[in-house]
């Protein structure tokens, strides 16, 4: 079985072919053949691109497929049996894999409004797979699914209530899918299921989110009803005072789109070091004696220190903290200075982890499992019939 796996960013598709492990009847991290190949289309809609938006940047992925090198793999669209979709805001209607249909398109476009970088880049590629792999069955993959368990007292924010019920304001939190692989493969590390162990997941790349995780379940999360909550970031802001909001408005004179480029767009470790958003450039500024860089790279490794700290706590005990994202992976020595810094609170038997993420990977799994499950049920009614 064939699962193609598409990936819409703001400005990207990133695209990756996977192949069945015939031996455990799952997609297995282990057998790393089972990425067939993968690539992905850049700058989409910007000046001299080849494709004008992601709708023709599938076509463009689909004439991939078929080259003429591929076909020993692919030979006809109906080799591919499933798509799976990374969809960034789903929502609270949606806690797991869902097959795409036309009213979870319209979920989808309805989140759009929290999501506006990534959703309706995510609705022109279900539409544009529709068309060049007419066909194919189609699966949505929530960012937000896996923080659909937060309890409410973890979810709500201290706002008039009625405005949770108009709006649907309330903490979402997103790169659900990357905390929840990174979460499974601490599991086999640790030689514990996962649905005894108390984790902590720290995604670090120009976005950082972490995760409290227990028993499996997300039960907390820094990132909010947006992705500005929670840790410091390229160019996000993370936690801070909503009155600054207000008051930067009213004293710069800036309107509320110029407000929200500022919090996006240029504060983060850009903002602080006047550097770069790259954490290479700022360690590598620090190093050198740039006083802003330091102090930015301070707070960056302050607050994940803090919210270890806090979800310790909040799950009661903990036995693993698990390091991922192109930060997470490539710079140990933020793990390592935590792991210092925290082994007296925290104690010896924490594990402090590196573990690559593979967000393809576990949207290959969830759309071949909701794919080959209906399958089955399908063909055993079938059967019961004869």
């Amino acid at each position: 079985m064939l699962i193609l796996v598409i990936n819409c960013g703001s400005s990207s598709v990133k695209y990756e072919l996977f192949g069945e492990n015939r031996d455990s009847d799952l997609f297995s991290l282990e057998n790393r053949s089972l990425s067939l190949f993968s690539g992905s289309v850049e700058r989409i809609g910007e000046k001299g691109s080849s494709c004008k938006n992601h709708y023709e940047a599938v076509g463009v992925i689909r004439k991939r497929l078929f080259a003429p090198d591929k076909k020993r793999i692919i030979r006809k669209v109906d080799d591919i049996k499933g798509i799976g979709h990374r969809i960034v805001h789903g929502g609270e209607e949606f806690s797991k894999a869902t097959e795409i249909t036309r009213g979870v398109l319209k979920s989808i476009a309805r989140s759009s409004k929290l999501a506006p970088l990534h959703n309706p880049s995510a609705l022109e590629g279900i539409k544009a797979c529709a068309r060049y792999f007419r066909g194919i069955r189609q699966v949505a993959v929530f960012d937000t699914a896996f923080h659909q368990s937060l309890p409410a007292y973890a979810y709500l924010y201290g706002i008039p209530f009625s405005f949770y019920k108009k709006y649907k304001i309330r903490k979402y939190g997103f790169h659900g899918t990357s905390h929840r692989f990174v979460a499974s493969e601490a599991a086999k590390k640790l030689g514990k299921s996962l649905t005894k162990l108390k984790i902590i997941t720290v995604h670090l790349g120009n976005g950082c989110s972490m995760a409290a995780i227990s028993g499996g379940k997300s039960i907390d999360t820094t990132m909010g009803f947006t992705p500005l909550e929670g840790l410091l970031m390229g160019t996000r802001t993370g936690d801070m005072d909503p009155a600054i909001v207000t008051f930067l408005m009213e004293k710069e004179g800036l309107s509320v789109n110029e407000m929200n480029e500022v919090m996006n767009n240029k504060s983060g470790l850009l903002g602080l070091s006047g550097v770069s958003n790259d954490m290479r450039d700022i360690a590598r500024a620090a190093k050198k004696g740039n006083k802003r860089a330091h102090t930015a790279f301070k707070i960056f490794v302050y607050r994940i220190k803090k919210y270890i700290g806090a979800y310790a706590a909040v799950l009661g005990g903990l036995d693993g903290v698990v390091f991922t994202g192109g930060i997470g992976e490539n710079m140990p020595e933020i793990k390592k200075t935590l792991a210092a810094n925290l082994r007296p609170l925290l104690g010896n038997k924490v594990k402090f982890l590196t573990i690559p993420t593979n967000e393809e990977l576990l949207i290959a799994r969830d759309t071949y499992k909701l794919i080959k499950k209906t399958k089955t049920r399908e063909y055993k009614n079938a059967k019961s019939k004869t």
